[in-house]
């Protein structure tokens, strides 16, 4: 199976202590987000986790304690987008997040780094024009570092609509034209796109447009074969990735970019960073009385059968 770290929250880059203290635990406690009372515990264990997966703004503080999780394969998404503090108050400046890129693709190896270039929005200074630059100087940078990149344009989710009132929709001409762009420019620098859950329109860009982190993008990483369960339940409508076992937290990621779809507000974010303890075995709070904790179903999906990319 897959332990999931990403889709709530930004782990390495606000959580890494308390990550390498379950990692050493061998479990960890995840609280669902839709009945309080509802725990799952996960094992951190080889014997039935094939991969962990990352997603973050910010692998640099992880990236000491990379050797802590040497036992585990795993596949790095880094979100490297060329916004200021205006739209994302708390990421560090791009040049030093593909720094820190560079060096984690040295520890686990550029198969297992892919980069993020999303959501692409649009603004007065933001234009179409200013993400087909910006994007050439990042894909220069990383060259070298990564194989994939994965672009998508802004979502409108409701909490997006309520932090970003002012995020509108990218008309189809422009998707077009920064589809072919990025396409071309990625190309130049060794990478091959992918899309997140944006339909079909950029495949005549050379563009794979059948997700991001499909059964068949970890398997190329991870160079095997996945017996992956019928059962396992779709993130989204659509898509296609393996997203499940997240073991995350909605309201806990500090950077506050202005289009996140997992915080509610600061003051959430803020009542929830008092409650976390790095020994915790859950990201926010503790067991309490009444909860009902039982043993998530982990299984290895991996069958030893080589997939050649």
């Amino acid at each position: 199976m897959i332990l999931n770290t990403g889709s709530r929250t930004d782990i390495p880059a606000f959580y890494s202590e308390w990550f390498c203290r379950r990692v050493a635990a061998g479990e960890v406690l995840v609280r669902s987000p839709y009945a309080a009372d509802q725990v799952l515990r996960y094992r951190i264990d080889p014997a039935v986790v094939d991969l962990i997966t990352f997603c973050t703004k910010n692998p640099r503080p992880m990236l000491p304690r990379l050797p802590e999780l040497s036992v585990f394969r795993q596949l790095w998404y880094v979100t490297i987008t060329p916004y200021g503090k205006d739209i994302e108050p708390n990421v560090p400046p791009w040049e030093e997040v593909c720094a820190s890129v560079r060096e984690l693709s040295r520890q686990v190896g550029p198969r297992a780094v892919i980069w993020r270039y999303d959501p692409i929005l649009l603004t007065g200074r933001y234009t179409a024009d200013f993400h087909e630059e910006a994007f050439e100087r990042m894909a220069a940078a990383l060259e070298g570092s990564t194989q994939r990149v994965v672009i998508s344009f802004l979502d409108l989710y409701e909490k997006t609509k309520k932090n970003f009132p002012e995020g509108r929709e990218v008309p189809r001409d422009i998707r077009l034209k920064l589809g072919e762009a990025i396409a071309a420019s990625a190309t130049r620098h060794g990478m091959k796109v992918h899309t997140c859950l944006e339909g079909e329109e950029l495949a005549p860009f050379g563009i794979d447009t059948t997700g991001c982190m499909t059964k068949q993008v970890v398997e190329e990483v991870l160079g095997e074969e996945l017996a992956v369960p019928k059962s396992l339940p779709a993130a989204r409508e659509g898509c296609r990735c393996l997203l499940g076992a997240d073991i995350g937290a909605y309201n806990t990621c500090r950077h506050f970019c202005r289009y996140c779809y997992a915080n509610a507000d600061r003051e959430a974010v803020a009542a929830n960073a008092a409650r976390h303890d790095p020994a915790s075995p859950m990201l926010v709070g503790n067991v309490l009385p009444g909860d009902a904790i039982r043993d998530a179903r982990q299984e290895k999906w991996c069958t030893g059968q080589l997939v050649l990319w």
